[in-house]
């Protein structure tokens, strides 16, 4: 595969864009130094993962090649770096199992490669996965055989693993230490509590039966929020915790189907979407949303659809949108 060269970076005011060989879709930014890990989406085995320095003082984003560019057999379908600032070199990454890479300065090594299939060498496919920021030695992924598993990620073992949903389990979010969330095919949103696994609940299920929710966030800030969106669709669904199965509201200016949100690290009201009408659109919520629904705060045009965003925990300043062949760090 062919590398990016430094001509591939175009810098604007309040955004710099990356542009790759292949096709992007799963990102990441770490905290210190600060580093985004950007993925292939190719429909082969044969995937990359190119890991890119930033700089926000000076503007400038550079590519680790060939050092920090590493293949990925199939293509990641999640990126995240540890969540923890004292462990800045590890990078996760999902897709036919979970791995875990060792970034040094001149290399990426694979550490382990995770299967959570207790009679298969096979793991069926992860569609995600999130790493608990409480207790970072917990990672949980989610699959299309509909379980959730909980790895403890220090002594590569899995701690638990739980049937979630009906059908295909798409993403998986944690609010505290042993409390996470899942959202599916089966339209459902459920909450599970590792000191109760026998039970979950369920907050939240498509007024359409069937239609599949793709994509959780849980607003770290505030942990009664959360949002998620529904196949598509034009709408964010956002959550209170405290008063299931009726959104507290539903964020619906977008023009197609929404791809993936974000809630802002700093500030419990503010949420980023991204989708395929090429918009990011960051919305403020208001504490009682008005008759006519709520209109977003700033509205930023991609080049084609954006199929992923990522806002950064250490800058929070900056939001990372994938389109097509580009990565886009964006100044808010």
């Amino acid at each position: 595969m062919e590398h990016p060269s430094h001509d591939s970076l175009l810098k604007h005011p309040n955004s710099i864009t990356y542009e790759s060989p292949y096709p992007l879709y799963a990102l990441a930014i770490s905290h210190t130094p600060h580093r985004v890990a950007v993925g292939s989406f190719l429909e082969t085995f044969n995937n990359r993962v190119d890991v890119l320095s930033f700089d926000p003082e000076t503007l400038s984003l550079k590519p680790h090649l060939p050092a920090l560019s590493f293949d990925h057999p199939y293509p990641p379908t999640k990126l995240m770096f540890h969540p923890s600032a004292s462990t800045p070199n590890l990078l996760a990454s999902s897709g036919d199992f979970l791995r875990l890479w060792d970034l040094r300065e001149h290399s990426a090594e694979p550490l382990s490669v995770l299967n959570n299939s207790k009679s298969s060498e096979f793991c069926a496919p992860l569609t995600s996965f999130d790493w608990n920021d409480v207790e970072p030695r917990r990672l949980g992924t989610s699959s299309i055989d509909t379980t959730c598993t909980v790895w403890d990620v220090e002594r590569c073992v899995v701690e638990t693993q739980l049937i979630a949903h009906d059908k295909e389990v798409y993403d998986i979010a944690w609010g505290e230490a042993r409390v996470f969330a899942s959202v599916s095919a089966d339209g459902s949103v459920r909450i599970f509590d590792l000191r109760d696994k026998e039970h979950s609940t369920i907050i939240y299920e498509s007024p359409h039966p069937d239609t599949p929710l793709l994509r959780l966030a849980w607003n770290k800030q505030d942990l009664r929020y959360m949002a998620t969106i529904l196949m598509d669709s034009n709408k964010v669904v956002i959550l209170d915790i405290r008063s299931p199965t009726m959104p507290v509201a539903e964020l619906e200016r977008h023009a197609a189907s929404v791809n993936a949100i974000s809630w802002a690290p700093q500030s419990s009201r503010h949420i980023c979407s991204a989708g395929d009408d090429t918009q990011a659109l960051i919305w403020e919520l208001p504490t009682v949303a008005g008759p006519n629904g709520i209109d977003p705060m700033s509205v930023y045009s991609a080049g084609s659809e954006i199929n992923q965003l990522q806002w950064s925990a250490a800058v929070p300043d900056w939001i990372a949108i994938a389109f097509s062949n580009k990565m886009q760090l964006l100044k808010v």
